[in-house]
């Protein structure tokens, strides 16, 4: 069975701007890993007459309808309630999740349940119940008049944990056969390129679909396959992976992996060499990012953070002739300050990244976003000079990126610019 789905998210907080909607960007993300379409995001304020309305619009335009807050046990907890009565079903009281509440806030707190978390043990009539392990909020499902209504607790945490543990399950067993998909990473090229470039492949691509995610300097594709094997998926999938692949060329860089600082550490223990930075505007993100993978250890030996000329030169060795002459952020020093960190470590390769990260230019006249990264190895180096526009926290995220991809190229001969 193929849904069409809408998120309703309910909550004022949403509205006023003081929480991210981030349940309903976890909520699309799981739910096309098992082939359903996502149609529509809504949110909605803490107003019985309001949500009322937002299901009315709803039921007609999806079959699947997932609901996300609302479900605590204060006053303005009012989701069930009126979910129910908008589709004519009971409400019936479940005494099991009494004990489980009381059971959680034991647990964690080493208090009594109080009598208000009663109400959160009133689901509709028949559903199927989601144990909250983490929570005190279960969640349900339950169908009516062709219409699956799914509700959640907001909290992201048990939010997550319900969807992992029981929507997605409940939804695999629907879908008699097997729905399989593989996720497509890529940098370098923007998403309107990326569209551009495989245009007639997404709008022709059904079964298996080919959906584009954007991230920051990032473009993700997942390519999602229905058949009654995993073998059919496969087969499915493999002609329209090599038209992709044969588009995007190098800026592919993995196939299911979650970075490319995955993939570089990937790259990395397999050709059994090990890995140095030395980091300026960046502060210390490159080392964070591949320290933050397990098994980061068997390949990244460390990092300086020398975000003033002082380190560069008496910790990294950047001789001052060259920082007086061609300033901290050029391509000179950055060369010298991989080299130098390559040296001090005795890593095999080194990275290194200077750089203007803003809200002004240097003293030097260097343009906010203006980045050298470096390259040390044993048979070459190199420096790359990136412009990457505004914004100090997009241009250290980026700087970032090109780094890792710089010793990506480099890892897999390709060119590295």
């Amino acid at each position: 069975m193929s849904y069409r789905a809408e998120i309703i998210a309910v909550g004022t907080e949403l509205l006023l701007g003081n929480v991210a909607n981030t349940d309903a960007q976890f909520l699309s993300e799981q739910l096309a890993s098992v082939g359903v379409d996502v149609l529509y995001h809504t949110a909605v304020g803490d107003n019985p007459t309001r949500l009322t309305e937002v299901i009315a619009i709803a039921r007609r335009r999806a079959d699947l309808l997932i609901f996300t807050g609302g479900l605590g046990p204060t006053y303005d907890d009012l989701t069930k309630e009126t979910v129910c009565r908008a589709f004519g079903v009971e409400l019936t009281f479940h005494p099991e999740i009494v004990e489980e509440i009381r059971q959680y806030l034991n647990t964690v707190f080493g208090a009594e349940a109080p009598a208000c978390d009663s109400q959160q043990a009133w689901l509709p009539e028949g559903c199927t119940v989601l144990h909250n392990a983490v929570g005190t909020a279960p969640g349900c499902i339950f169908e009516k008049d062709g219409v699956t209504v799914v509700m959640l607790p907001g909290v992201p945490r048990e939010c997550r944990y319900l969807t992992e543990r029981g929507l997605i399950p409940w939804l695999r067993q629907k879908h008699q056969g097997v729905i399989l998909s593989h996720d497509l990473r890529l940098f370098g090229l923007r998403e309107p390129l990326v569209q551009e470039k495989l245009a007639d492949l997404m709008d022709e691509a059904v079964n298996p679909s080919l959906a584009p995610y954007a991230k920051t300097g990032e473009v993700m594709l997942r390519l999602t396959a229905k058949a009654d094997t995993a073998e059919r998926c496969e087969e499915l999938m493999a002609p329209l992976f090599w038209d992709v692949k044969t588009r995007l060329g190098d800026y592919l860089y993995g196939v299911d992996v979650d970075s490319l600082e995955q993939r570089v550490l990937q790259l990395l223990r397999e050709r059994g060499l090990t890995l140095s930075a030395a980091e300026s505007c960046t502060g210390g993100l490159i080392a964070k990012r591949i320290t933050d993978l397990p098994g980061a250890s068997a390949a990244f030996l460390g990092g300086v953070v020398s975000y003033t000329n002082g380190v560069k030169a008496h910790v990294l060795g950047v001789p001052e002739a060259l920082l007086e002459e061609y300033g901290a952020v050029s391509a000179p020093v950055a060369l010298a300050m991989a080299q130098g960190v390559r040296r001090i470590t005795g890593s095999d390769l080194a990275v290194s990244v200077t750089g203007v990260a803003g809200p002004d230019k240097d003293d030097r006249g260097n343009e906010v976003g203006t980045v050298f990264i470096g390259l040390a190895a044993p048979d070459d180096t190199a420096v790359r000079q990136l412009a990457l526009g505004t914004g100090r926290d997009r241009i250290r995220t980026l700087a970032a990126h090109y780094a890792f991809d710089m010793l990506r190229r480099y890892l897999t001969d390709l060119p590295i610019y």
